[in-house]
């Protein structure tokens, strides 16, 4: 299972800067992403520089301040003609990026300013999946509660939120989305539900979660390939969960 290709780390991240030196700001895009608002200005109102157009990766500046929850530094590109649903090459918006690290501000700015809440990547993901990937429980919530986003939205392999929290592990994101009503044995394009995910990863409490929100049905339903989740366990040699999964049978 492949989640979002959204880059997590510094712009500077191969470089040996010292930590007492200041980050190297070149363009609109590295001031965006340090939440430099001042060099922002001086690049946009001094060298005509454009917060609209993406750099030669296809990002945008506007998806670098969500990345980093730059609220001021958001506030002005959009002031100045970012587009709160620009699409760099893979279709991600700078609502995904803001899923990433869970940047709340900045995205109830983008979604006040008209973005997509549902807006979808080349992969099928949502904001909803790309926050449970990352475990932004708060994240998941916020945009849940406030602007109704999809918890049981699927991705183009047929994958819930509630799959990916469980592939990685994401405890708190799984029970919240449990207690939101998250479909629990939805099962993939591979017939893989969240619990599947959870044994093949060996999340055990995860694990524990799904069986207790759940049903026997969860327990005996088989992927694609003839394996319950219990099977799963047995073959994995994930004695712990193989034992737990027998129990509750």
């Amino acid at each position: 299972m492949d989640s979002s290709e959204i880059e997590v780390v510094p712009l500077d991240s191969n470089s040996h800067q010292s930590p007492t030196e200041s980050p190297t700001i070149t363009d609109v895009f590295s001031a965006s992403a340090y939440g430099d608002l001042h060099q922002l200005k001086h690049f946009v109102e001094h060298n005509g520089s454009s917060v609209s157009l993406p750099d030669d990766n296809g990002f945008y500046a506007l998806q670098w301040a969500a990345l980093n929850n730059s609220l001021h530094v958001a506030q002005y590109i959009i002031q100045h003609g970012g587009d709160v649903n620009s699409a760099d090459n893979i279709q991600q918006t700078p609502l995904h990026w803001a899923a990433v690290k869970g940047s709340i501000d900045v995205a109830d700015l983008l979604l006040q300013h008209g973005a997509r809440i549902e807006a979808v990547d080349v992969n099928g993901f949502r904001a909803v999946h790309v926050a449970s990937q990352y475990g932004q429980t708060a994240f998941v919530n916020h945009i849940i509660v406030d602007y109704a986003a999809d918890y049981n939205a699927l991705d183009i392999e047929g994958r819930s939120p509630l799959h990916w929290a469980a592939y990685n592990g994401f405890t708190e994101t799984v029970r919240l989305l449990l207690f939101r009503d998250a479909c629990p044995n939805r099962q993939d394009n591979t017939g893989c539900t969240p619990l599947h995910w959870a044994v093949i990863k060996e999340n055990v409490e995860a694990c524990t979660l799904l069986v207790h929100a759940g049903t026997k049905e969860e327990l005996i339903l088989k992927d694609n390939t003839g394996s319950t989740p219990l099977k799963l366990a047995s073959d994995k040699g994930h004695r712990q969960l193989a034992l737990f999964l027998v129990r509750n049978v």
